[in-house]
């Protein structure tokens, strides 16, 4: 057999061998830090919940999510060990880049957009009126003819027989 033709097959696997280690590896590393978890740390679920573990068991946590509220998890879910300060920085706000408060106010509804302000022009001009007006030099002519269809008849009825 010639072994050009054994190349592809030869990287192929190779390209296998080296996708398949590197998973290892981060199963390995996933693994080492559920298992420096301790009662007390601070830690982040797969879905992005963040709470203090209190108890260890061998495929469980026991997490308080909120003061008095405890919930238990399987290892697996722990998505990240959390040292102190970046859980307290999260979950309490604490340390130097807190939200910054004095900036711009978003108004929660539309009202604040549509309400004129005291210094704005406030005359007629700038409101606009949608309704229809009628004015002596725009009055359409009747015809005579749809004068004697429309006899005896309302708005909505129709010729039809």
């Amino acid at each position: 057999m010639n072994p050009v033709t054994l190349l592809p097959f030869i990287v192929l696997i190779g390209a296998m061998f080296l996708m398949t280690r590197s998973a290892k590896k981060k199963q390995a590393a996933a693994a080492q830090m559920r298992n420096e978890m301790q009662p007390g740390t601070g830690v982040r679920t797969i879905g992005g919940m963040y709470a203090t573990v209190k108890e260890l068991h061998d495929d469980t946590v026991l997490l308080e999510i909120a003061p008095g509220v405890h919930a238990i998890y399987a290892k697996n879910a722990i998505g990240a060990v959390l040292d102190d300060e970046e859980y307290n920085r999260i979950v309490h706000g604490d340390g130097d880049d807190a939200l910054d408060i004095d900036g711009a106010v978003v108004p929660d509804d539309a009202s604040s957009l549509t309400e004129a302000d005291a210094d704005e022009d406030t005359s007629d001009d700038a409101k606009i009126d949608l309704g229809k007006k009628a004015e002596a030099g725009d009055a359409e002519p009747k015809d005579a003819e749809s004068d004697k269809k429309s006899e005896g008849k309302t708005d909505g009825e129709a010729d039809a027989k």
